[in-house]
């Protein structure tokens, strides 16, 4: 297995970004389209167990779009091969001295690169 091939990291990077816009920017829509419309995915979020994408979708829609802006920090984006990818990152907020961090499994599927698992927690600094 090829690991982190630069075309497929660059790919995964791309959706990646385009994930953290949608999400900084309420964009409900576009955060619905890059995860997988399945009953099989799932969201392990700091407050919220979600088990596929109508509940993913439910609390997205329902979210307050106040207070999302964000900075990262020590991203890691692994592919494996050309088809599964992680990307990891820690997020900072002004509002808080609380450290986020977010786990994201990809997928190449027939409509393109898809987030299959999700988890986001956070811990004190």
């Amino acid at each position: 297995m090829e690991i982190n091939l630069p075309d497929v990291v660059a790919e995964v990077t791309e959706a990646f970004q385009a994930y953290e816009a949608a999400l900084t920017g309420n964009d409900v829509a576009t955060l619905d389209a890059l995860f997988w419309t399945s009953p099989h995915v799932i969201r392990y979020g700091a407050t919220e167990n979600l088990h596929g994408h109508e509940e993913i979708l439910a609390f997205r829609k329902a979210r307050p779009s106040k207070g999302l802006d964000r900075a990262l920090r020590h991203t890691v984006i692994t592919t494996f091969g050309r088809d599964f990818a992680t990307a990891n990152t820690e997020f900072t907020r002004d509002e808080t001295d609380r450290i986020g961090r977010q786990s994201h499994t990809w997928a190449r599927l027939p409509e393109g690169w898809r987030i299959v698992a999700a988890h986001v927690s956070l811990m004190e600094a």
